[in-house]
């Protein structure tokens, strides 16, 4: 079997066990089960078949397509195999599987698991055909699917029983299933409508959505493009909204949070593998298109592509690995840090663009990050939900003292939040200094700076985390369990054997780091390079050693956050209350984070509290206002003829005016994709 009816299947099969599950739960639970995870695991040997392929960048890219439309332009449904796709996709089949894995024992005797495990199987299919997909037309139909999956999966719990709503601890406001997908649907919707702007500008250019077409051909419409002033910058900036949405950077960050109402498993599958991951992705498919128009055809509008992701990717991880330093929620904590760590994906990647020696560093340098990070914090959400399971509390600080009652799971969340702090050798070492590597060589020392001051701010979050859940004495919560017939135990085979899986890969990820790094860059330079002909230039001489320069101050940032958290957390020799209280400073920081900034308090207060005072007001104010005119107040003035009338004149006005703005709109949208 070849690569591309590999790469087919690998798409495929998630979306066949949808079927296989829904029909296999009226015939018995157990074939239902075999077929959640059977699929994926069909799905996730795929894509290894695939993997060997980055042994031979020559042979790449490969593409299978067929077509959709043909007139009046040709669409097609179609493959595409490089690389970046390989890469994605193996991430996404293989963590994913694990996850599935896990959900048997996790979702064990709930009424919805058809449902939950059918949406999974969906949810994996659609994001391989976003990361597989030759065009983007079909990557936009997984970005929809992939937004559906979520909210379903998020507000899984629909029934708003008070025992799955997050938030808090009162008086912090709670928050619902269902108001937590809505709002993971609504705002990365925005940005998916944002981005469908972005993509028809492109095709009104480039007459074309295939990624190779676009690639090959930047030379004749990035040009064209360029001759309108500011237009480059605006598609830009319309492109990364939907990134921007989906993987859940600032401004658009806030939505993930709460996208803990989720079973345990969803935070995996959303955070680690799949849906956040989808915006780098992006991101990384765009780089060849605005590096040819920056330093290729001399644009310097393109240049805006790499400054926007650089910033926007080090406010996120910066601003939220403040939120991440005060959370009580468990899984809120790892959401956190998982905005954070996306954030330095784009760190990396916008370093990519803004220096020729910096493009292949910068590129896999994010990319490395993203495998990475997919199998540490899989790891670290799927221990979360085990914990959570055990101890019946979403709160750390109802926890304590877990390690002597789950050490499998003690163990695996200890090595996993090691990796997350990027101690060496572990692999969020090498490619968390490979992206502060990459900011250094190309000289954008506020970013850098504000990157390593992100790694103090890790390390302490992260050993405040391991210390709240494993250390210190036990909570009067776990005195309440085992008072009242409790038993906290280590958790399901299939659960911790999950856990266990990932920390394996986990570590030997870690040791054959460099390798790893190497093997992807010569995959992009053969493919960047060689296919689609870009300049790279390689770094020079420096008057130090970078690399040593790097690795002190990223371990030196570690030390500089842990140690003061090991004392407070897990030596018990600070009182992080009294610590807090001592300060005027650290109260009002401590407040100010709590509040994540009042960047959430702002939108629910402008956007949807907004909406709906307006809605009120239209209803209850316009409209009966109007009612009580026309049914209280005309009898009064007029005759009857004279409100028939009235009445026909009125809704002949309407009638009018939709049928006017409709027809609008049509004429807008063919102007817009006929004419040029």
């Amino acid at each position: 079997m070849d690569t591309l009816q590999l790469a087919w299947l690998c798409m495929l099969f998630p979306f066949i066990g949808v079927v296989a599950i829904f029909v296999m739960a009226r015939i018995h639970p157990r074939l239902r089960n075999a077929a959640a995870v059977f699929f994926p695991f069909l799905s996730a040997v795929a894509s290894l078949m695939i993997l060997p392929n980055l042994f031979h960048p020559e042979r790449l890219p490969l593409e299978s397509s067929f077509v959709w439309i043909s007139n009046p332009f040709l669409v097609e449904f179609g493959i595409l195999v490089d690389p970046l796709s390989i890469i994605l996709a193996t991430v996404v089949a293989v963590i994913s599987f694990i996850i599935a894995v896990y959900c048997l024992g996790y979702m064990k005797g709930d009424p919805g698991i058809t449902r939950f495990l059918m949406l999974v199987n969906l949810f994996i299919g659609s994001m391989l055909l976003l990361v597989l997909t030759n065009n983007l037309l079909f990557l936009f139909v997984g970005w929809k699917l992939v937004g559906l999956c979520s909210y379903g999966l998020i507000g899984f719990y629909y029934k708003d029983e008070e025992k799955y709503w997050i938030g808090g601890p009162p008086p912090t406001k709670l928050v619902s299933p269902t108001h937590c997908g809505l709002k993971a649907l609504v705002v990365t919707g925005v940005g998916d409508l944002i981005m469908l702007g972005g993509i028809l500008i492109i095709f009104f250019y480039a007459r074309t959505l295939n990624f190779m077409e676009l690639y090959t051909t930047a030379v004749t419409w990035l040009p064209e493009m360029a001759k309108t002033p500011g237009m480059i910058v605006l598609t830009t900036c319309l492109l990364l909204a939907g990134p921007i949405g989906k993987s859940a950077q600032f401004p658009l960050h806030e939505w993930l949070p709460e996208a803990m109402a989720g079973p345990g498993p969803v935070s995996a599958l959303i955070h680690a593998a799949t849906m956040v991951k989808s915006g780098v992705y992006l991101v990384a498919r765009f780089i060849p298109i605005f590096y040819y128009g920056y330093w290729v055809a001399g644009i310097d509008e393109a240049s805006m592509f790499f400054t926007i992701v650089a910033w926007v990717g080090v406010i996120t991880a910066f601003v939220a690995a403040t939120q991440g330093v005060v959370a009580l929620e468990l899984k809120k904590a790892l959401a956190f840090s998982t905005v954070s760590q996306i954030g330095y994906m784009w760190i990396g990647l916008g370093m990519a663009g803004l220096s020729q020696s910096v493009l292949l560093g910068g590129a896999t340098s994010g990319i490395f990050h993203l495998v990475s990070h997919a199998v540490f914090k899989a790891c670290l959400f799927l221990c979360a939900g085990s914990v959570i399971h055990c101890a019946h509390s979403i709160y750390m600080n109802d926890m304590g003292s877990m390690r002597k009652y789950m050490p499998l799971t003690w163990i695996f969340m200890l090595l996993a939040s090691l990796c997350l702090m990027g101690i060496p050798p572990m692999p969020g070492f090498f490619s968390k200094d490979a992206i502060l590597l990459a900011a250094l060589e190309a000289h954008h020392m506020p970013i850098f700076v504000l990157a390593v001051i992100t790694v103090v701010l890790t390390a302490f979050y992260t050993t405040r985390m391991v210390g709240m859940v494993f250390y210190g004495p036990e909570s009067k919560n776990l005195q309440h369990v085992k008072e009242h017939g409790g038993h906290l135990h280590e958790a399901s085979p299939t659960m911790w054997g999950a856990c266990g899986v990932l920390v394996v890969m986990m570590v030997l990820l870690g040791l054959v780091g460099p390798k790893v790094e190497h093997l992807l860059k010569h995959g992009f330079e053969t493919n960047l390079v060689g296919t689609l002909a870009l300049p790279v230039a390689h770094a020079g001489e420096h008057p130090v050693n970078y690399h040593l320069v790097v690795s002190v101050l990223s371990i030196a940032a570690i030390l500089l956050g842990a140690i003061p958290a090991y004392f407070m957390y897990i030596a018990r020799k600070w009182d992080p209350k009294s610590v807090v209280e001592g300060s005027a400073v650290l109260r009002a920081l401590h407040a100010f984070f709590w509040r994540r900034w009042f960047i959430d308090g702002f939108y629910l207060t402008v956007f949807m509290n907004g909406a709906f005072k307006l809605g009120n007001f239209v209803a209850h104010t316009l409209e009966d206002g109007l009612d009580t005119l026309v049914h209280r107040r005309l009898p009064n003035l007029f005759t009857k003829r004279a409100q028939t009338l009235f009445f026909r004149l009125r809704t002949e006005s309407e009638d009018l005016l939709y049928n006017v703005s409709y027809i609008l709109i049509i004429f807008i949208g063919l102007l817009f994709v006929v004419l040029r």
